[in-house]
């Protein structure tokens, strides 16, 4: 009662003027209303015959926001959000999402549609009507002949009831000679056609299988058996091109050591740590410097700083079935540097490395631009300049190859990728300009 009456009072104070009051209840925004989930093709969604494509549908009304989670059979978590595509009608607002699925997701899946407040839930199946019957075909184990510790090809190809069937796991196994047992030695994932391929090492003489272990979707089979013969011979190994240079060097400046290391029937070997030494004119004591891991086509780059004229060489201590080997004696002359020149600052931008991801075995493209300082303003500038990488788990880089920037300072440069990790360009300057690194990029190989 006492509110109705400051109220009037308020009234009769403004006059002709309008009171306005704040709004009720009854005139408040409504809360949002979120309507159940229709899915086509209707539940149960039979993947029996391969993937099937299911459209999700519902709508709401008093928001503009909406999500719908999916749940797989099982999980305890969060669903995962639906991308969905809204479309207004009226106060309502109508969302439609896709997803599809395969023999990998059958079981009762819960999903869970939210606006706002409001929220409705519910569950459906994906089911398979039939067990499919599998083969594995075209196994093979190759080369039949390795030495001990050489990379073997293992392939073969995965049928349901006839048909390529992908996305499935196979396991590649091993029986050593004199053992009953098969033990797993990795597992590959067949591709749109069934295939599948893998390279292990073979450690020694045995027989090689696939095995494809039964789902809900599908009977088990495990291939024929291939074997491979090891030897166990220990092989010779030599270090070839090696060579330290600039020669002369000026005291303080760098010197590069390459080379291959190659093993006899093998060619170059990758993964192989490879020691440079050095002994200084007059002396008769070779001493360690530095040392670096060879990378493709047993190639391996190491750098140090020169000291004193002398010899350097590269050694390599072997391995298992392997003799260790050392390189012809390089003669590097060391002088007394001269004053250095004035010189002008430089810098790397624009890095980008890609495609990426990129697959295995495929280029992989370089961009970048190289400039100089001109007086406070930044030129393109011709100049060499190095690729280094640096393998996903590594600390260390590894020199891949050299390019030369052109007259506008421009970069392009390609190589073959075989691992995942980061690339970046150096620039170890020159006469008249110092040098520069550029950012580094990372790159995804995938198989």
């Amino acid at each position: 009662m006492l509110q109705r009456f400051r109220v009037a009072a308020l009234a009769v104070a403004l006059g002709a003027g309008t009171l306005v009051l704040a709004p009720t209840a009854a005139t408040a925004a409504a809360d949002p209303v979120v309507t159940r989930v229709g899915i086509s093709p209707g539940p149960p969604i039979d993947v029996t015959n391969g993937a099937v494509t299911a459209t999700f549908r519902f709508a709401t009304k008093g928001t503009d926001k909406a999500e719908l989670q999916l749940k797989p059979p099982g999980d305890v978590s969060v669903g995962k959000p639906l991308d969905l595509t809204p479309t207004k009608d009226g106060d309502w607002t109508r969302w439609t999402g896709t997803r599809s699925f395969d023999s990998t997701n059958v079981g009762k899946w819960s999903w869970l549609a939210v606006a706002g407040d409001a929220s409705r839930g519910g569950t459906f199946e994906v089911v398979v009507k039939k067990v499919l019957d599998t083969k594995i075909v075209d196994f093979d184990a190759n080369p039949d002949f390795v030495d001990r510790g050489d990379l073997i090809k293992v392939s073969g190809r995965l049928l349901a009831d006839g048909k390529g069937y992908g996305g499935q796991s196979v396991a590649l196994t091993f029986r050593a000679r004199g053992t009953d047992a098969y033990r797993t030695v990795t597992k590959v994932t067949t591709g749109a056609d069934g295939s599948f391929s893998a390279n292990v090492r073979a450690r020694e003489t045995g027989w090689w299988r696939a095995e494809f272990a039964a789902t809900s979707a599908a009977k088990g089979s495990v291939s024929d058996a291939d074997r491979v013969d090891v030897r166990r011979g220990e092989l010779a190994s030599r270090i070839a091109g090696f060579d330290a240079r600039p020669e002369p060097v000026d005291k303080g400046d760098r010197l590069t050591f390459t080379g291959a290391l190659q093993v006899e029937g093998r060619g170059g070997v990758p993964g192989e740590r490879v020691s440079i030494f050095f002994r200084a004119g007059g002396a008769h004591r070779w001493e360690y410097v530095t040392s670096d891991v060879t990378g493709r086509d047993g190639r391996f780059w190491a750098s140090a700083t020169a000291q004193t004229s002398g010899w350097w060489r590269a050694e390599y201590a072997g391995t298992r079935g392997v003799r260790g080997s050392v390189s012809d004696a390089d003669w590097v002359r060391v002088d007394q540097p001269a004053p250095p020149p004035a010189k002008a600052d430089t810098r790397l931008i624009k890095f980008n490395a890609y495609p990426e991801p990129v697959k295995r075995g495929k280029y992989a493209r370089f961009t970048g631009k190289l400039q100089i300082d001109d007086e406070g303003t930044w030129e393109g500038y011709r100049g060499k300049v190095a690729l280094y990488f640096k393998r996903a788990g590594s600390h260390k880089w590894q020199y891949v190859k050299t390019t030369w920037s052109n007259g506008s300072g421009r970069l392009y440069t390609k190589v073959k990728a075989w691992n995942s990790g980061r690339w970046r360009f150096v620039f170890a300057g020159d006469e008249d300009a110092y040098g520069d690194t550029s950012s580094s990029d990372y790159v995804r190989v995938k198989r």
